[in-house]
């Protein structure tokens, strides 16, 4: 037990030392780029991802005024769309409706990112399809440098590879640090918090 506790913290400041850092600062000039005009914010992950998607929609609505949406805080609509059109086709479904378009990004949180070959995330892996069809940009955090995300987007973080046995995780975690990061960021942070 002490040597998990021991070993999970010292790679996850393992993992902080090994942070893009320039990527990061990049990532918040392009998400200000997208509300400077005056598009919007589609946040899909699955799992953990999803459960992040809202919390970071949360805070780029308050915090930033900035423009946002995730198809998973509406139970209704997605499980209807899964039921009458499939689960792989779920989001990009959604992101039709939603019209996606040149000034918007869809924003990416996932440990795999999705795996044509293994059949992965599919409905990830279409949403991002569809987002390259209708020119809008792909930003996303993952846990891995090999899923479609991060070959496919425009600027995907990658969170560095610790412990493959921990992937997961630390990576649900990072999405957290990192986009906690984001919203407190002097260009895009409008409104201050309570705390």
């Amino acid at each position: 037990m002490k040597n998990h506790v021991l070993n999970y913290f010292n790679k996850n400041f393992e993992t902080i030392q090994n942070l893009d850092y320039k990527k990061i600062e990049k990532l918040a000039k392009a998400l200000s780029l997208i509300k400077n005009n005056k598009g919007r914010i589609f946040l899909i992950g699955v799992g953990g991802s999803a459960a992040n998607c809202s919390h970071m929609v949360n805070d780029l609505r308050k915090i930033c005024e900035l423009e946002s949406y995730t198809p998973t805080d509406n139970v209704s609509e997605l499980t209807a769309r899964i039921n009458d059109d499939g689960w792989d086709s779920s989001f990009a479904n959604w992101l039709k409706i939603s019209n996606l378009n040149k000034k918007d990004a869809l924003f990416i949180l996932s440990v795999g990112g999705g795996n044509k070959k293994l059949k992965v995330s599919v409905n990830l892996i279409k949403a991002i399809d569809f987002a390259i069809k209708r020119k809008a940009k792909i930003y996303g955090i993952v846990g891995k440098k090999d899923g479609y995300t991060y070959k496919k987007g425009n600027l995907i973080i990658a969170i560095p590879e610790t412990d493959k046995n921990l992937i997961t995780p630390i990576s649900e975690s990072f999405q957290s640090v990192i986009w906690h990061c984001l919203v407190s960021h002097p260009l895009l942070k409008r409104k201050p918090t309570k705390w």
